[in-house]
């Protein structure tokens, strides 16, 4: 009867506490948000079992969760705690990202600049309400809308906070088509909806092989905190446009980037352990990374606007391809798209809108990589 008494003691029925129920509610959202509404499934899905996971409770002598060194869980968070995940998804989406549009049309590259705004101006806010600067770089990146970004500069910045930024990153990220379609439609009239923007010209496949180099030199000598991020970005991309290295390409844009995005997904959602993540600050975050997310697609629109100021009628951009400056590619320049369609259904802005897209994922990047460097400076 002790040893049949000892064991449901330890069970996760006599276990449990309310946080722990909240945290599996919360997970079995995000699986439904993923099957139910389509948001971001191959981010939503392993983050949400992964919640489910990490919020079993267990008796402190097991080593079965996240923070308990020796577990299984442990050496799978490793690649996230360390920074190593992040790196390999940027290699991924560089053998898949298509720079031409941003080549063809190289003004569109300051709409992605100017969605990073979002992330300055939350680390002013973070800081007055109380988070260290290190804290508060590592919130602000949330609106760049790149998950893997902001747990790759949380990991260097504020580890303690890593788990609750991530999900607030990619909670954000999933929540594209539902957050930025009203700051669009308020910051725009129907006239600019409407504005239709003359087709991007063609870039040479030698053009598209240079930028990678190019544009990694100039990005890692501006920001050496980058280096990680952006290289391996062009990496890949380098791998694709080269025309020598398909089966690479292929492999890094398939197979690789999906067994990291399961088990970055998983360790970051099995991370959220009730005892971790349901803190004030955790709320905090959540509010912050809003305000950043929404901050960052107003600024890309408003200096959209703005550029129209000095470009002559037949190069005017459709203030509504400002909003895809944010990093989440490529669901922003899909909303665009979407958006813009609603006003006419002859608009075709997708190619547009991946310029300002493309070049948010570069921003992002270099936007960690000076935070990370004036942080530790």
């Amino acid at each position: 009867m002790e040893t049949l008494t000892s064991f449901l003691n330890a069970t996760g029925f006599a276990l449990m506490e309310p946080g722990y129920l909240i945290m599996i509610v919360i997970g079995i959202i995000f699986i439904t948000l993923a099957i139910v509404k389509d948001y971001e499934p191959l981010l939503l899905l392993p983050i949400g079992f992964g919640i489910i996971v990490g919020n079993i409770p267990h008796i402190s002598s097991m080593a079965l969760g996240v923070y308990d060194e020796g577990s299984v869980l442990y050496y799978l968070y490793f690649g996230v705690s360390q920074g190593i995940f992040p790196p390999l998804i940027f290699l991924g989406i560089g053998a898949m990202t298509d720079f031409s549009t941003m080549l063809s049309n190289p003004k569109l590259v300051l709409l992605g600049a100017a969605a990073q705004m979002g992330i300055f101006i939350t680390l002013i806010g973070a800081i007055y309400l109380g988070f260290s600067p290190s804290e508060a770089g590592a919130i602000g990146i949330i609106g760049g809308a790149d998950g893997p970004t902001a747990i790759f500069l949380s990991a260097k910045l504020a580890p303690h906070l890593l788990g609750a930024i991530a999900i607030a990153a990619y909670s954000y990220m999933a929540l594209v088509p539902v957050i930025q379609p009203p700051i669009m439609k308020l910051l725009t009239t129907k006239k600019e909806r409407l504005m239709k923007m003359k087709p991007p010209r063609q870039v040479p496949a030698r053009e598209k092989i240079i930028f990678p180099i190019v544009a990694f030199l100039i990005c890692g000598l501006i920001a050496p905190g980058s280096l990680a991020l952006v290289g391996m970005l062009m990496f890949g991309n380098l791998l694709k446009e080269s025309g020598v290295t398909e089966r690479l390409a292929n492999s890094a844009r398939n197979a690789m980037i999906d067994i990291v995005t399961i088990l970055l997904g998983f360790s970051v959602g099995a991370s959220t352990q009730a005892t971790h993540f349901l803190t004030p600050q955790s709320i905090s975050i959540f509010a912050l990374g809003a305000a950043s997310f929404s901050v960052a697609t107003a600024a890309g629109l408003i200096f959209a606007k703005l550029m129209n100021l000095f470009l002559s009628e037949e190069n005017k951009v459709n203030p509504l391809v400002g909003a895809a400056g944010v990093s989440a590619v490529p669901d922003s320049a899909r909303v665009v798209q979407m958006v813009g369609q609603k006003e006419d259904p002859t608009n075709f802005l997708l190619m547009h809108a991946m310029a300002p897209n493309v070049a948010g994922v570069i921003g992002s990047a270099i936007a960690a990589g000076v935070l990370w460097t004036v942080m530790v400076g």
